[in-house]
């Protein structure tokens, strides 16, 4: 379906990752909308709309999305893990956790009991521009964790990402077994 946005919105190019200004009045069609975020094509090419642009989207209602870990109120790498599964490359309808990006997760507790949460991932191509969008986007969404002091994420490139990494839920939703 064929949306027009209804005013001036900032996106990100994919795959280059830069920041652009699709023109209010400009057609846009969704071929995504995971983790908040929606991906769109225009005769522009393929773009990245954050969850905080999407209303300029006209006649789109973005799903009501559940935040992760909120509700117990505590702290757990599982919940670090469940905030990870909410992060989505925008070409592809799988979590990067699923996608296998994620090599590395470490948790530490603060003196005060607070938590310090450092992921290692990769991309699925050395030469992705989306790379750091990526990244921003878990590291967000792990920092909004109960508890989380700080949190980052460091992009890597050992060992290079391969297919076979791609997790059996991930494969499934892929259509790949």
């Amino acid at each position: 379906m064929t949306h027009i946005l209804t005013q001036d919105c900032a996106a990100t190019a994919i795959p280059a990752g830069d920041v652009v200004t699709l023109p209010q009045g400009s057609e846009v069609f969704i071929t995504q909308t995971l983790g908040g975020n929606v991906t769109v094509r225009t005769d522009r090419g393929l773009f990245r709309i954050a969850k905080e642009q999407v209303g300029a989207i006209g006649g789109y209602v973005a799903a009501e999305q559940t935040e992760v870990a909120a509700v117990s109120g505590e702290f757990s790498e599982q919940a670090v893990w469940a905030a990870l599964k909410t992060c989505f490359d925008p070409e592809i309808p799988v979590n990067i956790v699923d996608l296998g990006l994620i090599y590395d997760l470490a948790v530490e507790t603060s003196p005060i009991g607070g938590h310090t949460v450092e992921v290692k991932m990769t991309l699925t191509a050395p030469g992705c521009g989306m790379g750091p969008v990526i990244a921003e986007d878990a590291r967000e969404k792990i920092a909004r964790l109960p508890t989380v002091e700080s949190a980052k994420v460091h992009i890597v490139w050992d060992p290079q990402w391969t297919p076979q990494m791609i997790s059996e839920t991930g494969r499934k939703a892929l259509g790949i077994e």
